[in-house]
């Protein structure tokens, strides 16, 4: 049993920030809720041939797609199956990664979860089956590394969209957007287009989900959050605004978000 995750070396650090291999007992609940992330993301399950994702909404609808997908990034929350989270392996790109090293249009990505059978065929298919045959954690993340380094000989993130999510990343403030268009010399129309392609969002969006997922990294920590002063550390108007942005990404209350909360912040255990 164990847990791996590694920083691949440059240049692939530019566009992944990390890879993982998760081998361990399924967990106490059958279902966690995902909070929404600004990246997107690989999955490979070495357990079954299949990924099933439910939706966040009274129908739970379970979507089914191959044990090989890409898919994301998520504005809303999403449902997993804990039953086949046993042995899974899997790669988080950074904002914008997964443009700058494959060439997908993350907008079209972020709305549903892609086979990776169709992106690369038997390519993929060989890579699972040497997975399943590789039984140390270590050297499935060196042979997943090095099978992403196929993809791109030097993935170069483009350099108005770096500078656009580490500024909202650092300051996801809404009236901000407009100076990085002007700063960036492209008209309104072409640099939300630009962002959109590679970052799967409008930037006012993902200023939005960057401060949505500061307040859980505040919240989550404490026992007892104090709602009111997160929301002004936070930079919402008052504790209205900060529930109403919350049930947006979360489907749930802030309050119903501590009450749930387990040991990973944005995991959510369900019965």
């Amino acid at each position: 049993m164990s847990f791996l995750c590694i920083v691949p070396s440059p240049p692939l650090a530019s566009v992944i920030e990390a890879i993982w291999d998760w081998d361990m007992p399924a967990g106490e609940f059958r279902y966690e809720r995902i909070l929404p992330s600004p990246a997107a993301g690989l999955v490979i399950n070495l357990l079954e041939d299949e990924t099933r994702v439910y939706q966040d909404d009274e129908t739970r609808l379970c979507l089914r797609a191959s044990g090989s997908v890409i898919g994301g990034p998520y504005r809303q929350s999403w449902i997993i199956d804990t039953a086949e989270q046993v042995r899974v392996m899997g790669v988080v790109f950074r904002p914008g990664g997964v443009h700058a090293l494959i060439g997908l249009d993350a907008e079209e990505l972020g709305k549903r979860d892609i086979n990776l059978d169709d992106l690369f065929g038997a390519n993929a298919r060989r890579l699972r089956q040497r997975l399943l045959e590789t039984t140390s954690p270590r050297q499935r993340l060196e042979l997943l590394e090095q099978w992403l380094r196929t993809w791109s000989d030097d993935p170069s993130p483009d350099a108005v969209v770096l500078h656009a999510i580490a500024h909202l990343g650092c300051v996801p403030e809404v009236p901000s957007i407009g100076r990085l268009q002007r700063d960036s010399g492209y008209s309104a129309h072409r640099f939300g287009l630009l962002f959109r392609r590679h970052v799967g969002m409008t930037a006012k969006q993902y200023a939005r989900l960057m401060r949505f997922r500061a307040v859980v990294s505040m919240a989550h920590p404490n026992a007892q959050p104090d709602w009111s002063r997160i929301a002004v550390d936070g930079g919402y108007c008052d504790q209205a605004h900060l529930s109403h942005e919350f049930r947006r990404f979360a489907g749930i209350t802030p309050s119903q978000f501590a009450a749930m909360r387990g040991p990973y912040p944005n995991h959510i255990p369900l019965d």
